[in-house]
């Protein structure tokens, strides 16, 4: 039986970093109206984490495993901030096995530079512990079959009810190659079935495809444009299914629903071939009440 591994890496977060990769979703957008980071860039923070920790976990199966990503809950009471000092703490929720391999659920938790206890409302946690984002990755490994079922599988915590129903909006986008290994490079992902044409027909797909946190990252940016005012800092939560793959060259459309109140956006994805990401969502925050744009709920 293989045991869960719990990991914990410390890292600082320049603001380049912070740039480039909310540049590189930004691509086909004009420029973000503030310097603040993705809401997404905690996701790239916890991403390297969860790649160890799957690799621990898939260490003795004795055939090729392959991971894909099912789904992806973020909550965020603030943004990560350039040259502050990053902690992810991991954990495996629980693991069971499906026909196709072993579904995972992992939850990554991320702590800044211990500022994050005097700004938080009601925080009991003097040390500065309280996390500033949660995550939920729920992942197939498939291929694998050493892993004895544990614990338990869930998608996170419930999407945010909507209040009602506003004006619907559509809006199209069309990845291309360069766009994809931008989002590569700014990520750190750099997956061959991302970048390499003979990689990704290696693993059944027709041609590289986007990286499914890149759609969802450009999602969120449509959001922050449209219904956020351009604070990226007002977003509170994030989450999304995967469906399919996302080629170059097709146009991908977003469908954006929020509510009465414009604190619950919903969306879709999807690409001729059907949807590419279902059933996401993003929770805003009210108007910043203080100078950090957005660091308090």
């Amino acid at each position: 039986m293989i045991t869960a591994p719990a990991l914990a890496v410390t890292r600082t977060v320049t603001a380049e970093e912070i740039a480039a990769y909310r540049g590189a979703v930004r691509a086909t957008l004009p420029a973000a109206r503030d310097q603040l980071a993705s809401p997404v860039h905690a996701f790239v923070l916890a991403h390297t984490v969860a790649e160890h920790t799957v690799a621990a976990l898939t260490a003795d199966e004795p055939g090729p495993v392959s991971v894909v990503h099912l789904g992806q809950d973020i909550r965020c009471r603030r943004l990560v901030r350039p040259g502050e000092q990053v902690t992810v703490r991991l954990d495996v929720l629980g693991a069971r096995r499906e026909p196709r391999g072993i579904r995972v659920a992992l939850r990554s938790r991320l702590t800044g530079d211990g500022t994050d206890s005097m700004e938080l409302a009601g925080s009991t946690d003097p040390g500065g512990t309280e996390p500033f984002a949660e995550l939920v990755t729920s992942a197939l490994l498939a291929g694998a079959t050493a892993l004895e079922p544990f614990g338990e599988i869930s998608g996170g915590a419930s999407a945010p009810a909507p209040a009602g129903a506003a004006e619907p909006a559509t809006v199209v986008h069309e990845p291309t190659v360069e766009w994809i290994r931008r989002y590569a490079r700014a990520s750190g992902d750099e997956n061959p079935i991302h970048l390499d044409a003979d990689a990704a027909r290696a693993a059944g797909f027709g041609s590289v495809i986007a990286h499914g946190m890149s759609v969802v990252a450009l999602a969120v940016e449509e959001i922050t444009d449209r219904y956020a005012d351009g604070d990226a800092g007002r977003i509170r939560g994030i989450g999304g299914r995967f469906s399919a793959p996302v080629a170059p060259g097709e146009p991908l459309r977003f469908d954006l629903q929020p509510d009465a109140a414009r604190r619950v956006v919903r969306f879709g994805c999807r690409t001729p071939a059907g949807p590419a990401v279902k059933s996401g969502w993003v929770e805003l925050a009210g108007h910043a009440a203080g100078p950090d744009n957005g660091s308090r709920p």
